[in-house]
């Protein structure tokens, strides 16, 4: 009886691991190639893929050009599109790219903004809507980049339970603007605008869901382990909807 238990017990154990083995990972877009010249957005682009490839759970692409945007079917290969980058120098999005990444989103899909992302595309009110909050150029800003304390607004969030507070050495992003209705994660006060600062939070977009961040100034800010879990937590509950 005993050796039938063990028997079984191992039939199983072997059977939970070859589901999770092929598992469907889920599929990021990250779309960059263009951001201020402080932001090494090429660095930045591939430390985040590294770190969600090593996680194991996601299948990740880096495309420099945003036109892949104008391809819906594109678009329907990833769960979730990251856009890392902040159009300094590109073209803004066209009426097609545009129109495809918002019913991609409100379709069921997930998006994250990350940094100065939010900045992006100045002329088109959606995207205000669609990350949440943005970088205003004359409005937003930071103090000079150096380590702070991150506070967790939200310890019941699936992104954020079990976390704790934690030092981040990066750009702490201030007075983003917006009025959308948002679920604030993470926040840190600020010495430059003296309030405290909404860092990560999250909303629904139609069907979809974003997941927004203040993180990345360069490669050293995504090293961090709290920041990394934060962050592989984001992409997988934007694009699933759950952890």
């Amino acid at each position: 009886m005993r050796k039938t238990c063990l028997w079984l017990a191992g039939v199983a154990l072997l059977t939970l691991n070859l589901l999770a083995a092929e598992a469907p990972k889920i599929k990021v877009l990250i779309v960059t190639g263009d951001d201020v010249g402080s932001h090494p957005w090429r660095e930045v682009s591939q430390v985040t893929r590294d770190f969600l490839v090593a996680a194991g759970k996601f299948d990740v692409k880096i495309c420099e050009d945003s036109a892949i945007l104008d391809s819906a079917a594109a678009l329907k290969r990833y769960d979730v599109v990251y856009l890392a980058m902040y159009n300094n120098r590109t073209p803004t999005l066209g009426d097609t790219a545009k129109q495809n990444l918002v019913e991609y989103v409100k379709g069921g899909k997930g998006f994250v903004a990350s940094h100065l992302s939010s900045a992006s595309f100045k002329e088109w009110d959606e995207f205000k809507k669609l990350c949440g909050r943005n970088w205003i150029f004359g409005k937003s800003g930071h103090g000079p980049r150096a380590p702070f304390q991150c506070q967790v607004a939200d310890p019941e969030h699936p992104i954020t339970k079990g976390l704790k507070s934690f030092e981040a050495d990066d750009e702490l992003y201030a007075k983003l603007q917006g009025d959308t209705p948002i679920k604030v994660l993470i926040t840190a006060n600020s010495d430059w605008s003296k309030q405290t600062e909404p860092l990560a939070f999250v909303l629904d977009y139609g069907q979809g869901r974003v997941f927004h961040h203040a993180f990345g100034h360069d490669g050293k800010a995504l090293k961090s382990p709290e920041v990394q879990t934060l962050i592989l937590r984001g992409v997988e509950w934007a694009a699933r909807g759950s952890l």
